[in-house]
């Protein structure tokens, strides 16, 4: 099945499916009450948005410059960086040390670039046990699905779907069903192996380039674990996720928490620049940092698109948007749903994923809270004017489209073409529902044809312009 079939077949599914909507109904109720709060802690928010539209702008305009001066700060203090072309050169990267270090367990925080990558598939395949260490990652993980949502993962199960899969899985008692307990649960699973396992996974949330710095944040302390115990640290992130300055994480590590969950700004937040040193504690002993390019500098080389290298994941865009709330995450099969990879997807993965362009209304609610203001239902346009001229059309189509544009190259001609048109709809009413021209068929497919107005419009104007009909002149007696 093609992409395009999959998704409608899981969209209806999703969309029928009362049970999931109230689940996302209910836990984006908590998301919006958050964020509205959260913004009113910000002065002035749309300053700050403006801000970060700015800074993004500028990291991405210049992002050859920032790229080589955060690798020449972050070697400079004893990091690797390893460039990768595509999703195959990442992996066989990472793959590559976990064998040169005789790497069996590998311990992994959250991160989307490595679900673009299918990192975790690959150290299976590898023989190597791969757990994901975020509460909501490691729910899935049991589960045996992709994460649901780019922030939340686990966005549409409820606490007893959480309970009973933890029974089935790790043996608790069904009995426990508290957060606190679930927590626990999970704990105990992670932390031998946060002590014996040989490599970290991370992601990040921004590379910093005048330091060389990489910056996460999260909310459990498990990348922190990540990074810390393990001899040998990996973090996997995309080429767009440069700040330029230090300084910008001031207005983008609150911007990031506000925009994603609401929060002033989330529990732990981490700089890492370079691997542990003779005179520290804790921190691997390799620290290697792996920057993929995999189809980001196609989106960079289209400067009507390049905004969308702009996203820094916060996930508001999908809790905005209509489509993403009646059909959910998974209706994608794609690693970035919502708005933001409806319109990243087809650019970064190809035309098999065009048909998302269409998924969404275009009514503009993504681009209202996006926290940089990339104007998301703009780029979903221009990816439906992309697929529409990459779309090989038969030949039925290309006569209506040259019947249609010679009727319009003519007021006239125009106008006399709609007069036939009314003429034909009012003797059979019933002529556009289920037609045979391609150029109507999406519409009538699902919609019923509304009847045909009595006049057309310019005949209305002319009439109404010509005004009342002067009265006769009055005769001498």
């Amino acid at each position: 099945m093609n992409p395009a079939s999959r998704f409608a077949r899981a969209a209806a599914s999703a969309a029928g499916d009362a049970e999931l909507a109230a689940i996302l109904r209910r836990n984006l109720a908590t998301y919006d009450q958050a964020v509205a709060a959260g913004r009113g802690r910000f002065l002035d928010w749309e300053a700050a948005r403006r801000r970060a539209q700015a800074v993004k702008r500028d990291a991405i305009a210049h992002l050859d410059r920032y790229l080589e001066e955060f690798e020449r700060r972050i070697t400079a203090r004893g990091a690797v960086v390893h460039w990768a072309a595509d999703a195959a050169a990442a992996r066989a990267v990472i793959l590559a040390l976990a064998a040169r270090h005789g790497v069996r367990q590998v311990v992994k925080s959250k991160s989307m670039v490595s679900e673009e990558i299918h990192l975790r598939e690959a150290f299976e395949q590898a023989g190597i046990a791969a757990l994901e260490t975020d509460l909501g990652e490691y729910i899935v993980q049991l589960r045996n699905e992709p994460p649901y949502h780019i922030v939340t993962p686990a966005m549409h199960l409820r606490r007893e779907h959480i309970a009973a899969l933890f029974h089935q899985r790790l043996g608790t008692p069904a009995s426990e069903t508290s957060p606190e307990a679930l927590v626990r649960a999970a704990r105990r699973e992670m932390r031998q192996r946060f002590v014996s396992a040989g490599m970290g996974v991370t992601g990040a949330n921004f590379l910093i380039a005048d330091h060389g710095l990489v910056a996460i944040t999260e909310n459990e302390g498990n990348a922190r674990l990540c990074y810390s115990l393990p001899p040998v640290q990996v973090v996997l992130t995309g080429i767009e996720k440069l700040l330029p300055r230090l300084d910008d994480l001031a207005l983008f590590w609150p911007l990031l928490a506000t925009a994603g969950t609401g929060q002033p700004i989330t529990c732990y937040s981490s700089l890492l620049g370079g691997p542990r040193r003779e005179n520290e504690p804790d921190g691997p002993r390799e620290l290697h940092i792996v920057l993929l390019d995999n189809g980001r500098s196609r989106v960079l080389a289209d400067a009507a698109q390049r905004e969308l290298l702009h996203c820094i994941r916060c996930g508001a865009c999908l809790n905005a948007c209509p489509v993403f709330q009646t059909v959910g995450g998974h209706a994608y099969a794609t690693t970035y749903p919502g708005p933001i990879g409806a319109a990243l997807t087809p650019l970064l993965r190809g035309p098999a994923y065009d048909h998302l362009a269409y998924a969404t209304s275009l009514c503009g609610a993504c681009a209202e809270v996006c926290p940089v203001r990339i104007e998301i239902h703009h780029q979903l346009l221009r990816d439906r004017g992309h697929a529409a001229a990459a779309r090989r059309r038969g030949w039925s189509e290309r006569l209506e489209i040259a019947a249609l544009a010679w009727a319009a190259a003519r007021p006239r001609r125009f106008e006399r073409a709609g007069r036939w048109a009314r003429a034909l709809l009012r003797r059979r009413p019933d002529a556009v529902d289920g037609t045979r021209l391609d150029l109507l068929r999406p519409w009538t497919r699902y919609r019923q044809a509304p009847p045909p107005p009595p006049q057309a419009f310019r005949e209305w104007w002319r009439r109404r312009a010509a005004g009342p009909a002067a009265p006769p002149p009055e005769k001498n007696a």
